[in-house]
Order: C-alpha cells, then sequence, then structure tokens
C-alpha cells in the first residue's frame, strides 16, 4: 500500500501531465508564463470557439497550472508554478538515473575502444626487414 501523500502526488502528476498533453494547453501555460491574460486574450491566437478555449482552461484549472483571478468584471487566469515545479521534481529523479546510465554506458565504450586499440596493436607484431604496407612473407 502507497502512503496517503504518494496518492495524492500521483494524482497530482496525473493531471498535470495530462493538461501537458495538449498543445493548445502548452501554448495557453507560455502565454501565461509572460503575464495574467482574460480568456478573450488567451483566445485570440487560436482558431476555435470561446467555448472549446474555456474547457482547456477547466483542464488546466483542475490540474493547477492555473488561477482564476478577479479584478472588477475580470477574470484573468494566472500561471501556478506549483503543479510545474512537481512535475519538474518528478521528471529530475529520471534525468538524473539517464544520465548515470548514460555516464556508465560511456565508460565501457571508452573501455572497449581501449581493449581494441590495445588487441590490433598486439596481433600486428613487427617484423625486423619488412615494411609497413608490405604483405606477410614478401620479405
Amino acid at each position: 500500500m502507497e502512503p496517503l501523500g504518494y496518492l495524492r502526488s500521483a494524482a497530482g502528476l496525473d493531471a498535470t501531465f495530462a493538461a501537458l498533453a495538449d498543445p493548445t494547453r502548452r501554448a495557453i501555460l507560455a502565454r501565461l508564463a509572460k503575464g495574467e491574460a482574460s480568456v478573450a486574450d488567451l483566445a485570440e491566437p487560436f482558431t476555435m470557439s470561446q467555448p472549446a478555449i474555456s474547457k482547456h482552461l477547466k483542464v488546466l484549472e483542475r490540474a493547477g497550472l492555473i488561477s482564476r483571478g478577479r479584478d472588477a468584471q475580470r477574470r484573468p487566469r494566472r500561471l501556478e508554478a506549483r503543479a510545474l515545479r512537481d512535475a519538474t521534481q518528478w521528471l529530475e529523479h529520471y534525468r538524473q538515473f539517464w544520465e548515470a546510465q548514460f555516464g556508465r554506458l560511456d565508460a565501457l565504450l571508452q573501455d572497449l575502444q581501449a581493449d581494441g586499440i590495445r588487441k590490433q596493436v598486439k596481433r600486428r607484431p613487427k617484423k625486423a626487414g619488412s615494411s609497413p604496407g608490405s604483405p606477410p612473407g614478401s620479405e
């Protein structure tokens, strides 16, 4: 059985990655990284209806990636970095894992190359009086 905190963070990560899976939602987040914006501002670069944009915004809100503010009659959206930070921390663990794996692979390849060079040198003993380009037995 997993600890309760893990389940909560796993559900949050699932929602974050599901929200990030859509290019429209990623574009909305990129726009909000520059500052808060209204739904109309966010809908402007897309060729979709405002209700369609609102659906994308709801997905982002449920994932905790954006929040809705209140400014008189406006309800601007703003980026919430915590969910992105949690996803980045999760990914960082795997980045470190793969860097270590690639480091071990690099070391293995270097060892294999060094062994191959040593074996080639051992296989070609120089005979006295033979020229480097002449075939064996042509002295």
